[in-house]
């Protein structure tokens, strides 16, 4: 069982930047691939990004390439996302997750989180 619990969501001007992080329970974090997906009102969870286990490869959606890190602690059960370049567009409410291998489809990863809101302003 893993639990999970983000953190650092708000509102930021574009432009600006954010760090999510995501904070688990549990004594097989290190063990598990983690994800971060986003989702607006009336629209599917969209996959932003993630990284395998141990945490070597990492992977993003085409739009967030080159802007956002995808990185994690084990020691500290942690993983983050670091959000630059930030584009009214990337306003969402951004969920973590974690599963068994690093891809991009929702319904692979096992568990989640509660979500943080990020709202960017124009």
């Amino acid at each position: 069982q893993v639990q999970l619990v983000e953190s650092g969501g708000g509102l930021m001007q574009a432009g600006g930047s954010l760090r999510l992080s995501c904070a688990a329970s549990g004594r097989t974090f290190s063990s598990y691939a983690m994800g971060w997906f986003r989702q607006t009102p009336g629209k599917e969870r969209e996959f932003v990004a993630a990284c395998n286990w141990p945490g070597g490869s990492t992977y993003y959606a085409d739009s967030v390439k080159g802007r956002f890190t995808i990185s994690r602690d084990n020691a500290k059960k942690t993983v983050y996302l670091q959000m630059n370049s930030l584009k009214p567009e990337d306003t969402a409410v951004y969920y973590c997750a974690a599963g068994f291998r690093a891809v991009a489809r929702p319904g692979a990863y096992d568990y989640w989180g509660q979500g943080t809101q990020v709202t960017i302003s124009s």
